[in-house]
């Protein structure tokens, strides 16, 4: 009998977990709540927001959103194989360095003259070798992600300095501009970049027999270890897939922006709230890509909201903090009920 097989014969891995009455309907309650409170922000500015639901405006929230969305996806697969405890599980805390070198990357080799694909190809494999870096760190070294990806942030943004000197570098082709570019309906084609990435990422991680594989080693490490499944390899992938999303998020970046950026460390608060919201959108509380997508419209909306009733933007940094505070410390009360 296979590994996998193995593994699906338990039942935790196909998901029959055994909530008491009251968890089952505390999740409920938390799921719809969510739901509730997004519906209800959709309701009070569109009644207060001049322009709020129309068609150029929510494409507008897709298209800003793009970035985040992208970093946001890169962080729940970690989240999904390591585990969702923010402490001990998985987490990656160099995301939006990761996209801020990348566009720097990105950027810097279109003013030597390179073309898009080299320069794209560049952007990639700067992401990608930051993921690594995060995956020999956690896996081999054996260090806490949450420790471990801190230190490479902070690595990973001093090179950023280093490399663009604390400036903005200017980045134009025609890619970019067709990449930032709105088609008729005057939706951002950055929108459709979200949509396309989030149902190719959903594919692979929720329809997979690989994406069971990441679920097994973050929610039953044991179980996944007893039936074969080599954990060290699945975590360390899902720590290069979301280098793999920073740098896909620094060629958004420089489309939207024109160039890099020096202010990529705002990203990072943004993304972790997504990641952690999306998992109270899904039905068993755990980490899923179309959760984040929904997460990454409610904040999206959000921010678009307050923009439009001209609210001061640290109210927006407040209201996310909170955010990460009730997500928190309602899934870590809900397992522990569980357990």
């Amino acid at each position: 009998m296979s590994a996998e097989v193995q593994f699906a014969s338990l039942p935790q891995a196909r998901g029959r977990r055994t909530l008491p009455s009251s968890g089952k309907l505390a999740a409920a309650t938390l799921r719809f709540g969510s739901l509730l409170a997004f519906l209800s922000i959709l309701a009070i500015f569109s009644l207060t927001a001049p322009y709020f639901l129309t068609v150029g405006n929510i494409g507008n929230v897709l298209g800003q959103s793009a970035i985040s969305g992208v970093l946001a996806i890169g962080l729940t697969i970690v989240l999904i194989a390591g585990g969702s405890n923010v402490v001990t599980g998985g987490i990656d805390l160099s995301l939006a360095a990761n996209m801020g070198l990348s566009a720097a990357v990105y950027a810097t080799l279109i003013q030597l003259g390179f073309n898009d694909l080299t320069a794209g190809a560049g952007a990639l494999a700067t992401g990608l070798a930051i993921g690594v870096v995060n995956a020999l760190a956690v896996v081999l070294a054996g260090i806490v992600p949450l420790l471990a990806t801190l230190a490479v942030m902070n690595v990973v943004a001093g090179l950023e300095l280093v490399l663009t000197q604390n400036t903005v570098l200017p980045a134009t082709t025609d890619f970019l501009t067709t990449l930032s570019a709105s088609d008729g309906l005057g939706i951002p084609i950055l929108a459709y970049v979200l949509i396309g990435f989030t149902i190719i990422a959903a594919a692979i991680v929720q329809y997979t027999p690989l994406g069971l594989r990441l679920y097994a080693v973050g929610e039953f490490p044991e179980a996944a270890r007893a039936a074969g499944l080599p954990l060290k390899k699945l975590i360390a992938g899902a720590f290069v897939a979301s280098g793999l999303c920073g740098g896909i998020a620094g060629i958004l970046s420089v489309s939207y922006l024109s160039g890099s950026t020096t202010g990529s460390g705002e990203m990072l608060l943004p993304v972790v709230v997504t990641a952690l919201l999306g998992s109270v959108f899904s039905r068993r509380l755990v980490p899923t890509i179309g959760g984040t997508l929904i997460s990454t419209l409610f904040i999206g909306f959000l921010i678009n909201g307050f923009q439009l009733l001209n609210l001061p933007s640290t109210l927006v940094s407040g209201v996310q903090g909170l955010l990460i505070l009730v997500v928190v410390s309602a899934t870590t009360l809900l397992r522990k009920r569980e357990i």
